[in-house]
């Protein structure tokens, strides 16, 4: 039902047709990546932390991010704590490998990684473990409706490996 509610949600932008859905699992990075043709990197993951209250907090990630704790509590002013798979389904209405900051169930606040800054375009999933759309950066934050770009995360790279990437989008044409 969850890829559901973000087909209507991208509906309001004519994108609902757009979402690709695959045969197989696309849950984790390496496999969306797999699947679509990509680096890892340009997997736009979204992570899910306890907010401050009851509520969680989104922070949408290129795919070879990592959390830097100290980032992110300079940046938020509490701990990272992540959601348990319960409390992710709970709060965002998907479930772990489906998880997206579109067609939310609840209102939540969706920041953006500038991990994800070293590419025009990213591939974040839609609400299911089989799904994924190809969106731009501004895409990204206009469809999340983020409250805008934080540095929260650590151990990617700079720059895009395109060398990588042509070889693996070769490997699967």
């Amino acid at each position: 039902m969850s890829i559901e509610s973000v087909k209507a949600h991208l509906k309001q932008w004519n994108r609902e047709k757009d979402i690709m859905e695959f045969d197989r699992l696309s849950a984790t990075v390496e496999q969306a990546a797999d699947i679509i043709g990509v680096i890892p990197a340009r997997i736009a993951k979204t992570l899910s932390f306890r907010g401050e209250g009851e509520s969680a907090i989104l922070i949408v990630a290129a795919g070879d991010a990592k959390v830097d704790n100290k980032k992110f509590r300079e940046t938020f002013g509490f701990k990272a704590r992540m959601l348990s798979p319960d409390e992710v389904l709970i709060q965002t209405g998907h479930a772990i490998g489906g998880v997206c900051p579109f067609g939310l169930i609840n209102p939540l606040d969706v920041y953006l990684d500038v991990s994800m800054k070293r590419f025009d375009t990213l591939f974040p999933a839609c609400g299911s473990t089989n799904s994924a759309i190809k969106l731009t950066l501004e895409e990204i934050l206009q469809y999340a409706g983020a409250r805008g770009w934080v540095d929260v995360c650590k151990a990617w790279n700079e720059e895009p490996n395109l060398e990588k990437e042509i070889v693996i989008k070769q490997g699967h044409s």
